[in-house]
């Protein structure tokens, strides 16, 4: 009996953590700034980041 406890506990710990991780799907609204970040560009140069629409 205290085998079978301890699977139980066990598989509902797995199962919430599982669920916890597990995100809500959000669609994004198409009218939003967001923020394109920098990066290295071929020469070496730095191209800053910046906003734009999506």
């Amino acid at each position: 009996m205290r085998r079978f406890t301890s699977i139980l506990l066990l598989s509902a710990a797995l199962l919430g953590s599982t669920m916890s991780l597990t995100g809500c799907i959000v669609v994004a609204p198409r009218h939003e700034r967001v923020w394109v970040p920098g990066y290295w560009g071929p020469p070496h140069v730095w191209v800053g980041g910046y906003w734009r629409y999506r």
